[in-house]
């Protein structure tokens, strides 16, 4: 049948199994958002306050179920608007969607009202992006957007398309196979960033014989992981070789965190067990994780006593940062089941009593007493919610805390900007866990720094009757930064104090959400119980210490062994 270039948008969303997304209309889109009004009830439109708000839900969305986000908006400083979420997505390998719409075809390259390279402005931040200048061209486009998004290593994905091209006319049939999306065979011979790299045989046993002779394994486990699914064959290989595992901030659900093999996060905020075990294992086993600076800080004195065998997805993560012995480079899953067939038992010996040891080594401030630490916030956030909490959160020292505090144990529980660090991100991958997940308790941990730059979502929040809790960590300072500046730079705090408005609490209120103030563990408990009372969006001010401190920590360019444990 012969459709406009919108319709045909929202045939190929729906055809993809899409059935939400999120933007923020203009003067460019408006045929694709007339298709979307006219066919509400099978695409839900989730409108946010900003699309950088947007861009965030979306993400939050893919991350929550493993599926494509998609995110909608509009030319110029629309689609200009999306760009910090679309490169969140990319650092973090989150499938998402871009769809914004730009001047006509005509007027492109002119320096036309609200017109802006968009495909240009994001080609190093996404995995594939388009421009789309016939309409014949677009459900192809849009099919073959989702497949590179999904695929492989997945990532973000843009299309832009002119506004004549969503009113043009073209023939449209749907696809006969819901997975290759019938692609015709010159585009999947284009698809070479969807590819997955088959592992041989030859590999395989390669990497048996490497584990089975190491006497001091240590498994380093990344979002990679958590990605692929694979946490599960993950445990079965650490309890079959006894080996301690360690997890970076991306992959801290990959591996339940009170398991007796886990040894926490490794890096720069990292526990000495964990740290300590990188650079005293003999084989170091990278599974889904791409050794960020983060994590090895100086590369030279990193794991210096230890061999490395990398398994990725990608195969530019291999040798890219740490050089390696070996390595499989395919899908995790299938690797990791591999392994597990044909690997010998390795009986707890004293290496994982030293490890166990280590584990005893733990900060001052974690017991510390304060009217209110953030280690009894989120414990009891955890004792009142349980395992399928979904938890959200800022960057900067609140997130920190949710790694080390927070005992995850299932995956995609934990959505947080690892790669790019994006203050803003958490309140918009909030609301997109919440609505992929109407039934499951959402809560978002904020900094008061970073929530200024996305309170505005409240409003969404609201309209949409979210029933997310916001645990606001407000200790009046850009924590992180201020913490930098105080261990140094001689506490000169430059700009880092936040002593201004807002009141959380009465912003929250203008929002119609409620509001509560805790400034100790009694006054946090009866406002977490009271929040909790009814399925309704709710914003708890938490006051903290403007000292609190996020410990361990490792200065940058010293080995990650060299921790220091408090001020």
């Amino acid at each position: 049948m012969k459709i406009t270039g919108a319709r045909i948008v929202v045939e190929c969303l729906a055809e993809q199994g899409v059935d939400t997304v999120f933007g923020y209309p203009g003067g460019t889109i408006l045929n694709i958002y007339d298709e979307l009004y006219k066919h509400s009830d099978r695409i839900t439109h989730i409108l946010t306050a900003h699309e950088q708000g947007a861009s965030h839900a979306a993400d939050g969305y893919a991350r929550a179920t493993g599926n494509v986000g998609v995110v909608l908006a509009t030319s110029g400083p629309g689609s200009t608007n999306l760009v910090t979420g679309i490169a969140t997505a990319y650092m973090d390998s989150v499938p998402v969607v871009a769809i914004t719409c730009n001047v006509a075809t005509n007027l492109l390259g002119k320096d036309s009202f609200q017109e802006v390279d968009i495909a240009g402005i994001t080609m190093s931040i996404t995995k594939h992006n388009y421009i789309v200048r016939d309409v014949k061209d677009l459900a192809d486009t849009i099919r073959e957007a989702f497949a590179i998004a999904r695929t492989g290593r997945p990532g973000p994905v843009l299309i832009d398309i002119p506004k004549n091209v969503t009113a043009e006319v073209a023939e449209w049939e749907p696809a006969g196979n819901p997975d290759n999306r019938d692609l015709p065979a010159d585009i999947i011979s284009r698809r070479l960033s969807g590819k997955i790299p088959a592992v041989t045989e030859a590999d395989i046993e390669k990497a048996v014989a490497i584990l089975s002779r190491s006497k001091r394994p240590l498994f380093y486990a990344g979002g990679g992981v958590v990605i692929s699914d694979s946490g599960e064959e993950l445990k079965q290989l650490a309890e079959k070789l006894n080996a301690p595992v360690t997890v970076s901030l991306m992959g801290k659900t990959a591996f339940p965190s009170r398991h007796p093999l886990c040894t926490g996060m490794i890096g720069m905020h990292g526990t000495k067990a964990s740290n300590a075990a990188a650079n005293k294992c003999d084989l170091l086993v990278a599974i889904g994780a791409r050794f960020s600076d983060r994590v090895i800080s100086d590369p030279a004195r990193f794991a210096q006593e230890s061999s490395v065998l990398q398994i990725d997805i990608d195969p530019a993560e291999i040798n890219k940062n740490i050089r390696t012995e070996a390595c499989l480079n395919g899908d995790i899953k299938q690797i990791l089941s591999a392994l597990v067939s044909r690997v010998p038992e390795r009986p707890r010996d004293e290496w994982n009593n030293l490890v166990d040891e280590w584990k005893t080594h733990i900060p001052a401030m974690y017991t510390k007493k304060t009217s209110l630490h953030p280690k009894f916030v989120l414990e009891t956030v955890h004792e009142k919610l349980g395992d399928d909490t979904i938890i959200t959160t800022e960057v900067g020292q609140h997130q920190m805390w949710v790694a080390q505090f927070y005992p995850f144990s299932k995956p995609r529980t934990l959505l947080t900007s690892g790669g790019l660090g994006t203050m803003g991100y958490g309140t918009g991958a909030a609301i997109g866990a919440q609505k992929a997940f109407p039934d499951r308790n959402v809560v978002h941990i904020a900094g008061d720094g970073s929530f200024r730059m996305n309170l505005n979502e409240l409003a969404t929040i609201s309209h949409y009757n979210l029933p997310i809790i916001i645990i606001v960590a407000n200790n009046g300072t850009l924590g992180m930064v201020r913490q930098w500046q105080k261990l140094f730079y001689d506490k000169r705090y430059s700009q880092t104090t936040l002593d201004r408005p807002p009141d959380f609490v009465k912003l929250a209120e203008a929002f119609s959400i409620r509001g509560y103030r805790a400034a100790n563990e009694a006054e946090f408990i009866k406002a977490f119980d009271s929040a909790l009372s009814e399925r309704k969006p709710a914003l708890i001010d938490c006051y903290m210490d403007i000292d609190e401190m996020v410990f361990p920590m490792v200065p940058a360019g010293k080995p990650i062994d060299e921790l220091l444990l408090d001020a």
